[in-house]
């Protein structure tokens, strides 16, 4: 009998260009909280052995733009460029490179979402990183090991998926997983926000208050409270704080609450920037 895949980890990170880029910015005491955290998931992630990593994030118009904006999308190749351009590589501070794709799980995926009633962009070559996926695996997977299936979420323009959707989303990449015997050992890595405002005059501020109602959310586990936001509540937390639709698949993919390894504001980085693992 051929043993199905389950979900063995769950884990949501920021991504802001500063934490690779200009970490050195940062007050100490924040950048070791973060990065200490990074290095617990990092080890975490080790100590899973996963076949494979679901990577969902938002993109910033490295790929899609306001003509053909999905609210969901997923990538079946077989690798992924990253960063985009050589000039991105140099302002992330990451070394250019080919990550390697899960392209079987990616397939499935996809087709599970279309039995599932929902119905993503399918991206089958070409899609290119930018911060979403290339600053935490640089701190999370530093040698490009784990294969990975790219999902991107619309988390920058309005119409966004609904938070309940987003969730909901999650549960199906969970069903999915188990669906197939391929790949047996996945986890799922959330990437963006938490508060910030991108090119607005605010940017530099952090919604403190946000950012922690968020963190006790997430901490509970709570579907209803979780998804419980309407879309001007958000953007109190800033244009860029709507990336917490990644954070909430990977919630409905863990089904389980979060530990919150890290949190701080740190303006100099643009955003309110924390790491967690789901309790599984």
């Amino acid at each position: 009998m051929r043993t199905h895949g389950r979900i063995v980890g769950a884990f949501a990170a920021s991504h802001s260009p500063g934490i690779t880029g200009w970490p050195e910015r940062a007050a100490s005491d924040a950048r070791a909280t973060v990065e200490q955290a990074y290095a617990d998931v990092r080890r975490r992630i080790e100590d899973l052995e996963p076949d494979a990593v679901i990577a969902v994030s938002v993109e910033h118009f490295t790929n899609f733009h306001l003509g053909n904006l999905p609210a969901f999308a997923i990538a079946t190749g077989d690798s992924y460029l990253g960063p985009a351009t050589a000039e991105m590589a140099g302002f992330l501070q990451v070394e250019q490179h080919q990550y390697p794709g899960a392209a079987v799980l990616g397939s499935h995926l996809y087709a599970f979402a279309l039995e599932a009633e929902f119905d993503p962009a399918l991206v089958e070559g070409g899609l290119e990183f930018d911060e979403n996926f290339c600053v935490p695996l640089k701190h999370l997977d530093p040698g490009s090991r784990y294969p990975l299936v790219p999902v991107i979420v619309n988390g920058v323009n309005p119409p966004w998926p609904t938070p309940k959707r987003c969730y909901d989303f999650g549960r199906m990449i969970r069903g999915a997983v188990e669906n197939q015997t391929e790949v047996k050992r996945v986890v799922v890595l959330a990437t963006g926000g938490l508060s910030h405002w991108v090119g607005l005059p605010e940017s530099g501020h952090v919604n403190e208050e946000f950012d922690r109602d968020f963190i006790s959310r997430l901490e509970s586990g709570d579907p209803e409270r979780l998804t419980d936001y309407t879309g001007e509540e958000i953007d109190r937390a800033g244009n860029g704080a709507h990336e917490i639709r990644t954070w909430l698949v990977a919630a409905g993919a863990a089904g389980v609450g979060f530990d919150v390894l890290a949190y701080a504001p740190v303006p100099v980085w643009l955003t309110g920037t924390a790491v967690a693992a789901a309790r599984l």
